[in-house]
């Protein structure tokens, strides 16, 4: 019973994860309509943003503030410099996402080399439940998930901006017509999208450890649960996040690890098949 509780928890707190790194790529995937192939370095520099600022003997809880606001401000100067000016061609933005994600990926492991660095939990210690032992810093993960999923969603629903969102997503045309500037919108939503994929990579950083391929996993699974859940909706996102995830953390209780993720693939491809449009299709963000 304690082992099927621990299970469930890391499970859980693997899911959450999923969730914050897919809530980035799939608001600028449903937004822009481009999949940005660099998010997953995004979450990279989220690592190692609170890497850098551990290492100079700064709390960690310092560096795992600043990694959001650090890799918006990569993303807003990447999406001003390159990205927006490719927005016409959907496929020539996406390639050039991936080319930007290699260079940034190159560049974490010239300052790093094949090192695999770790920080401390900033809650360390565990509580017993039932039994069981459940780390304070996953189930802080949880709860800063649920947090930032519920103000990311009151922010896209509830706001002027979120709305001004809504309308560039849904006709950018007639948003441009009625005043809306569509390209400010663009540069706020990729900026927003990189934060969050920071956020991610500053919190995981503490279990997965800091390496220069950490991003390449989280891309995948982002995509995948993009695909599963639907593109253009944020429950949609949530949903795909929340079933890769469960996914991606149970099955290797169960199978071989390179067999689990084949599996997950498979099992993705499968429901893509017969439900193309996601999971929650029609609902927009």
């Amino acid at each position: 019973m304690d082992s099927a509780l621990n299970a469930t928890f890391e499970v859980l707190s693997f899911a959450a994860i999923v969730v914050l790194v897919v809530l980035g790529l799939g608001i600028i995937a449903g937004m822009m309509g481009i999949f940005n192939l660099a998010h997953g370095e995004f979450v990279l520099l989220g690592a190692y943003s609170t890497y850098l600022v551990y290492s100079l003997g700064l709390p960690v809880w310092l560096g795992m503030v600043a990694a959001p606001f650090a890799v918006a401000a990569v993303g807003l100067v990447l999406e001003r410099l390159v990205i927006r000016r490719f927005y016409a061609v959907p496929v020539v933005a996406m390639l050039g996402t991936y080319a930007l994600g290699l260079i940034i990926r190159e560049g974490v492991r010239s300052l790093i080399g094949g090192r695999y660095l770790s920080v401390p939990e900033p809650i360390g210690g565990s509580l017993t439940v039932g039994g069981a032992q459940l780390s304070c810093w996953r189930l802080a993960i949880v709860i800063i998930t649920t947090a930032v999923m519920l103000a990311s969603y009151l922010l896209l629903t509830r706001t002027s901006f979120g709305l001004r969102v809504r309308a560039a997503l849904e006709n950018p045309s007639l948003a441009r017509v009625s005043g809306i500037s569509t390209n400010a919108i663009y540069a706020a939503t990729f900026t927003f999208g990189a934060a969050l994929g920071g956020l991610a990579g500053a919190l995981i950083v503490p279990v997965f450890s800091l390496f220069a391929d950490l991003g390449i996993r989280f891309l995948i699974l982002g995509f995948l649960a993009i695909m599963v859940g639907g593109i253009g909706t944020f429950q949609g996102s949530v949903a795909g996040a929340g079933a890769v995830g469960v996914l991606s953390a149970a099955l290797p209780w169960a199978l071989p690890p390179v067999l689990a993720d084949v599996m997950i693939f498979v099992l993705a491809i499968v429901f893509v098949k017969f439900q193309p449009r996601g999971l929650i299709a029609g609902r927009r963000l």
